[in-house]
This record gives structure tokens, C-alpha cells and sequence, in this order.
């Protein structure tokens, strides 16, 4: 196989409709467009979402719905994970840095850590929010919280 026998696969290329070649081509005349209407003549072009006249669906379906824009987005890690995390890597403190390095936070994220499981080793960790339960279950195993 070399460049001057290189060919398309079967079936892969199809020829263009020549439209307005007279009327012995079968597409003459009107030029496959119909006759008469706005879809006939030159510079046609409908409006986005535009269903021949039908309500379209933008206006069919109803609005419905709200988004806080003041809404603050939190990345919720459990107590169960953190424990993992300390005990696998013989942690003492852990921030956001360690969370982003083990791939739990992505770099934007606000950080809100959760109340599921139990801590059991003294940590310090630092995150952006803490639910109550977690606080109390940190403070309890004789750890503490910074908020970021």
C-alpha cells in the first residue's frame, strides 16, 4: 500500500445532489424546494425552535424552578474516609492540601467535612466547614478543627 493507491472505504462517499440543472436532471425547476412559500425563496431562514407554526417547545413545557445564585457548593468528606486517610498514612493533621493530594478535593472546592463514622486517633484537621456531628465526634477523640 503506498499513496497512489489509497482509496475511501465502500459506501463512504456519497455524490452531491445537483440541484437547478435543468429538467431532464429530475431536479429542475423548482429546484427540489417545492412551490411557492417562505421555504421556497432565497434568503429563507426560520426562527430558532420555529415548529411550522405548532407552539413550540420551549413555550410548551412551563417554566418551573429556581437557582440560588448565593448557594455556596461544599465538597463533603466523612469522618469514616478521614480516619482511612490518617491511619494509611500515618497522619497527625490534615488540610486541604492532603485531601487534593489523594484526590478527594478538586482545587476550587470548599471543603465541609461530615459527621458519618468515627474518628478514633487525635487529629487536627483544617477544612472550610464542619457539620455538628463531626465536630463533636474530633473534639471528642481529643482532636481539634481550624476553619479555613
Amino acid at each position: 500500500m503506498n499513496l497512489s493507491n489509497l482509496k475511501p472505504a465502500p459506501g463512504s462517499i456519497k455524490t452531491k445532489k445537483r440541484i437547478g440543472r435543468g429538467t431532464g436532471s429530475g431536479r429542475g425547476g423548482t429546484s427540489t424546494r417545492g412551490h411557492k412559500g417562505a421555504q421556497s425563496r432565497s434568503g429563507y431562514s426560520s426562527k430558532i425552535g420555529f415548529e411550522g407554526g405548532q407552539m413550540p417547545l420551549q413555550r410548551r413545557v412551563p417554566k418551573f424552578g429556581f437557582k440560588n445564585i448565593n448557594r455556596v457548593e461544599y465538597a463533603s468528606v466523612n469522618l469514616d474516609v478521614i480516619q482511612a486517610l490518617a491511619e494509611k498514612f500515618n497522619l497527625t493533621a490534615i488540610d486541604f492540601e492532603v485531601l487534593k493530594e489523594h484526590g478527594l478535593v478538586s482545587k476550587n472546592d470548599l471543603v465541609k467535612i461530615l459527621g458519618r463514622g468515627e474518628v478514633t486517633s487525635k487529629l487536627e484537621i483544617k477544612a472550610h466547614a464542619f457539620s455538628a456531628s463531626a465536630q463533636k465526634a474530633i473534639e471528642a477523640a481529643g482532636g481539634s478543627i481550624v476553619k479555613l
